[in-house]
């Protein structure tokens, strides 16, 4: 049942599934505020970041905690929508801290079709959700440019190894094998061949519109995380000074602001570090 008022629709509930694009969340938080059950538990399917007042970056599941006053666990997965609704077999993985909390919310989406797999590395998995759109956008890239699947390949690759590296350097403690969960490898791969990243960032390199006109002519009314995603981490590499060690993700971005050419992709993937 469609409730349109989110505070009438969340008042009563035990769990609170969030599904909206990450600028919106600060909004909703305040709305809801000391209007939902205090025993009311989080989870988050919002694949981005929330840039942190006086810079940083926040994660979504910290800012719903912060905000509510709610512990917040993670969904992230390959798993694109149309596919999911059409009850095609796919896995997830849920991160989640407090076990007795992850069994309810694993029986909670577990289908014959949908197979959830739980893990404890709740913001690894969350960042993977983030970051893996960025590295969409290089692959739309490169089918713009028609290179092909072994380019493709490289793009994924170089991707998974910047994605690792992002999690060693700025959220340290974090599993290898969380990489290897449905929320890591197979969404990357998933979100590089299928998923509105890839297509419009193919529009981009095609038409030579913006990023803008193309999401205002192509998503009807959805917002693309890819790009918006490349400027936070963008703006966390430069306060660091690392924009050269994440040499994937700083030309991704600044092919979709414009600074550099799409062609110019093709020298980031032949001169990257081999050992980063």
């Amino acid at each position: 049942v469609a409730v349109p008022d989110v505070v009438e629709a969340a008042k009563d509930a035990d769990i609170l599934i969030f599904v909206v694009p990450h600028q919106f969340i600060r909004g909703l938080g305040t709305q809801l505020l000391g209007k939902i059950k205090t025993t009311a538990v989080g989870l988050s399917l919002i694949k981005g970041f929330d840039v942190a007042e006086g810079g940083g970056m926040e994660l979504i599941s910290h800012l719903i905690t912060k905000h509510l006053k709610i512990p917040c666990s993670v969904l992230m997965g390959a798993n694109l929508a149309g596919e999911v609704a059409e009850e095609k077999f796919c896995e997830t993985t849920i991160g989640c801290r407090d076990m007795k909390i992850a069994q309810t919310l694993r029986d909670l989406f577990l289908t014959p079709n949908f197979r959830v797999v739980v893990v404890d590395d709740v913001d690894a998995v969350e960042i993977c959700g983030a970051l893996k759109n960025i590295v969409a956008c290089g692959a739309g890239f490169v089918d713009g440019m028609g290179l092909g699947d072994n380019t493709k390949a490289a793009v994924i690759r170089l991707g998974l190894m910047e994605m690792i590296k992002f999690v060693d350097v700025f959220y340290p403690g974090s599993k290898l094998s969380t990489f290897f969960e449905s929320c890591g490898v197979a969404d990357l791969i998933t979100t590089c061949y299928g998923g509105r990243n890839r297509k419009v960032s193919e529009a981009f390199v095609k038409t030579g519109k913006t990023i803008k006109q193309l999401e205002d002519e192509m998503l009807n009314g959805q917002k693309l995380q890819g790009p918006i995603t490349a400027e936070e981490v963008n703006f966390m590499l430069k306060s660091k000074g690392m924009e050269d060690k994440f040499p994937l993700f700083t030309a991704i971005h600044k092919i979709c602001t414009g600074q550099i050419k799409p062609q110019g992709f093709l020298d980031c993937l032949r001169n990257h570090p081999e050992h980063m």
